[in-house]
């Protein structure tokens, strides 16, 4: 009889460990890192090189395919200025990185392996990273990088979960710690990448992004005797049984919910910058923060904050939350962060707010964020049955698709509505999205159990 959680385990002993979790958990997370240094440093400076730069009609003209891309947005959108141009092309890209993880889920499940596959997608992203130096391959720079980050993403993910047994009470804590990985790159990429694009040119900050990935590709390769063995290797073929269904079933009804959620969030390298750069007082000691920094600020408090978090629940021992009722208030505290911004444009009264606003945004927002992100990823490792395990995670990651085409989309309310209705848009989606996973969390209690 299969069980949903009994996915593949790495079974070295216990003297490999390190600081009480395997030694692999270390190289994944620098592998990690670095990926998501290169993937949020390129972000950090997509939006503003299109609307400052790239999409001037001189410079567009140059770009391969991009009149007939825009052709087909507008006949679908309407006419396109340039900023709505860039949020629609920014939500593709954020969307579209989110999709192919299914295919690279499958890739790995069914034919090269987890390692095989994150091995082809670091190169692939490396290269994309480096094909932005080239304006003219615009868009085939961001379709590598897509393809690349389908076949990594899910399947770094998985490997944390491989090294642990079922019922290990170390892999909700694996996966924090995991995600302080992803913000640490995160944190650092907008400071290096950021700055080098803006101060320098845009190109030097994409090559900082190529130069990441390659670094991080380069840790994999040498950290590869150490990582589980593929999961496709060790695999029984046996048929589904009710529970593991059942469980399937409960993390597709979550996929609505969790999608509205990212759609919301991802408004950070979209309009959030927008706001930063045209409606922020940045002043600071004399000097003035750059815009890309504040994209620093998220990924800092994640593992600032993440101690303390986990501290919280422990302390709270029984009365801890349910995986489920974690994320519906993930939720919540989303939508009170876009709350934040509506009383900083009430208090601005149509001048530039100070900075202080934002940062008590993204403080509000990251306590949000860790109350759902992380903890999603691990609730798949704990119920996707063993064969689907990499394919699953394709489709959870999946919720940052559609979640990424509505940021686009909802971005390109910025120009037309007064921010205070901006935000209370983005607030009350959120809040919605927060109601529907308390709602679905009764009749799932027992197919997402903790």
């Amino acid at each position: 009889m299969s069980t949903p959680s009994a996915i593949p385990t790495d079974t070295r002993p216990a003297s490999r460990d390190l600081f009480g979790h395997p030694r692999a958990l270390s190289f994944l997370f620098a592998t990690e890192m670095w990926e998501r240094f290169s993937y949020y440093g390129m972000k950090a400076l997509l939006v503003l090189y299109m609307v400052k730069y790239l999409l001037e009609p001189q410079r567009a003209s140059g770009v391969v395919g991009l009149g007939a891309f825009r052709s087909a947005l507008e006949s679908v959108f309407g006419p396109l200025a340039t900023q709505p141009l860039a949020s629609q092309i920014f939500g593709f890209y954020s969307g579209l990185v989110y999709l192919t993880p299914i295919l690279g889920g499958l890739l790995a499940d069914r034919v090269l392996g987890q390692r095989r596959t994150v091995i082809l997608g670091a190169t692939l992203m490396a290269i994309g990273h480096f094909m932005m130096a080239f304006e003219h391959l615009f868009l085939f720079a961001l379709l590598m990088l897509i393809l690349g980050n389908g076949a990594f993403k899910p399947n770094i993910s998985t490997q944390v979960g491989t090294l642990y047994a079922p019922g290990d009470h170390r892999r909700d804590r694996a996966f924090s710690i995991f995600y302080v990985g992803i913000n640490l790159g995160a944190f650092l990429a907008p400071l290096v990448c950021g700055t080098l694009g803006e101060e320098l040119g845009w190109h030097y900050g994409f090559a900082a992004a190529g130069v990441g990935m390659t670094l991080g590709l380069v840790i994999y390769l040498v950290a590869t005797p150490h990582l589980p063995k593929d999961a496709f290797a060790k695999r029984e073929k046996t048929p589904l049984d009710r529970a593991a269904w059942r469980s399937i079933v409960a993390l597709m009804l979550l996929f609505l919910p969790v999608s509205l959620y990212w759609g919301t969030y991802e408004q950070q390298g979209n309009t959030i910058a927008l706001w930063a750069d045209q409606f922020t007082d940045r002043r600071f000691f004399g000097g003035e923060i750059p815009v890309t920094w504040f994209q620093a600020f998220n990924p800092f408090m994640i593992f600032a904050f993440t101690p303390f978090i986990i501290g919280f629940w422990r302390w709270q021992g029984a009365r801890e939350p349910s995986t489920i009722a974690k994320m519906a208030i993930g939720c919540l505290l989303n939508a009170a962060a876009y709350l934040v911004l509506v009383f900083a444009a009430l208090a601005a009264g149509g001048d530039k707010a100070s900075w202080l606003w934002l940062f008590g945004y993204f403080v509000v927002l990251t306590v949000g964020e860790l109350y759902l992100s992380p903890v999603g990823l691990s609730l798949v490792t704990k119920v996707a049955p063993a064969g689907m395990l990499s394919m699953l995670m394709g489709v959870w990651l999946s919720t940052s698709f559609v979640g990424g085409f509505l940021a686009g989309y909802l971005g390109t309310f910025w120009s037309s509505m007064s921010q205070v209705h901006f935000f209370l848009m983005l607030a009350a989606i959120s809040a919605v999205a927060g109601s529907a996973i308390a709602l679905l969390g009764i009749p799932m209690r027992g197919a997402l159990r903790d």
